[in-house]
């Protein structure tokens, strides 16, 4: 099953609208063929690992980190081909949500008097189609948030500065996460300040374009932008508001975009509409990148994102002590009250009293004061 698990890990972000599948077949204590859900959802990971292993197959055990698909869709259901192929033990990772199926393959299997086993490392299969299941729960994509901020805590410097704060092995981190991904959302302000291309830039990670996403309620990304001249090689998607100039429309449906109109809203467009319309073009994974826009969009409209990964700046912070920072420039030092405070309780919020540290060192006090927050431990 562990095999299985990271074959399907290794599709996420490929397989979409379907989930991300791994299946082994072994017997005797040899892996006869292995597979995962091929990029674009098809053909699955079971067919795939039942050929690969061929007659050999027969009296073997399956091990699937998703129930095999019991209706009739593109192709005819997982369960027939194995049924079919002499399987004498499946063994699966979690149920699939999808209505059609969720049991229905187990009973398929049990009632054709092969051995199921179901539950096997299931919080790990589970996880590998949280954004599938809840697609079909909601009707809208997982929304992971990822930031990337200077040792303050800053997500820019004091000059505006927001391109590449973090070092290489960061940025490596960052693609390599973005190729887990269907698509990954930025605002506006960030195609304009750092004119990303919004790719994973990692060679051979991924045999499928990455989706691109952009809240543009004006459509006022330039048309000579690094997303604009390649939006005929990756998927490109921008939220738009239903008043948006309609030249600027045709100019860019024309180079390859695909518009997706949304309500007004005083921050632009309801992005909870906007995630709903991802959702039902079959998005399951959405990175949201890109700063301070995006984010309480999703705080205030649709919700706070599925977790978040945070990368830290090592170099220097964004230019000035973090209570310099938090107050504005130009403003006072902080007092010896609240240095002290912080350096005591951990938080310069005097109402967000904790357990009284110990007394601390000349270190720890400049710590403090320099970066907002005590020393790590």
């Amino acid at each position: 099953m562990g095999l299985a698990l990271a074959l399907a890990r290794r599709r996420l972000g490929e397989t979409w609208p379907n989930p991300a599948v791994g299946a082994v077949v072994a017997k005797e204590g040899r892996i006869l063929g292995a597979a995962a859900t091929a990029p674009g959802g098809r053909p699955h990971a079971e067919p795939q690992a039942l050929a690969e292993a061929g007659a050999a197959a027969r009296g073997a055990t399956l091990y699937v980190t998703l129930e095999p698909c019991a209706h009739t869709g593109v192709t005819p259901p997982c369960v027939e081909a194995v049924i079919a192929a002499g399987i004498a033990r499946v063994v699966i990772g979690a149920r699939d949500p999808d209505p059609r199926v969720d049991g229905r393959g187990i009973a398929r299997l049990r009632a054709a008097g092969i051995e199921v086993t179901e539950g096997v490392e299931g919080e790990a299969a589970r996880a590998l189609i949280a954004g599938f299941a809840r697609r079909l729960a909601e009707g809208r994509p997982e929304v992971p948030l990822k930031l990337a901020a200077t040792l303050d805590g800053r997500i820019a410097t004091r000059e505006g500065e927001s391109k590449w704060i973090t070092a290489e092995p960061a940025r490596r981190a960052a693609h390599a996460l973005r190729g887990e991904m269907d698509a990954v959302m930025v605002g506006v302000g960030t195609v304009m300040a750092d004119d990303p291309r919004l790719t994973c830039r990692l060679p051979g990670y991924r045999h499928r374009p990455l989706g691109r996403v952009v809240v543009d309620s004006h459509l006022r990304t330039g048309l000579t932008t690094s997303l604009a001249v390649t939006m005929k090689e990756a998927p490109t998607w921008f939220l738009i508001d239903e008043k948006t100039d309609p030249a600027r429309r045709a100019a860019f449906e024309a180079l390859g975009a695909h518009l997706i109109t949304l309500p007004r809203s005083p921050a632009g467009v309801v992005l909870r509409a906007g995630l709903k319309a991802l959702g039902a073009l079959g998005l399951t994974r959405l990175l949201v990148e890109g700063g301070g826009e995006p984010r309480p969009a999703l705080d205030q409209k649709a919700g706070e994102p599925e977790g978040s990964e945070r990368f830290k700046a090592r170099a220097e912070p964004s230019g000035s002590p973090a209570f310099w920072s938090r107050a504005g420039r130009g403003s006072p030092p902080p007092s010896c009250a609240t240095i002290w405070w912080t350096v005591w309780y951990g938080s310069p919020d005097r109402r967000a009293r904790g357990r009284r540290r110990a007394a601390p060192s000349c270190a720890t006090i400049w710590w403090t004061v320099w970066y907002g927050s005590p020393p790590p431990p």
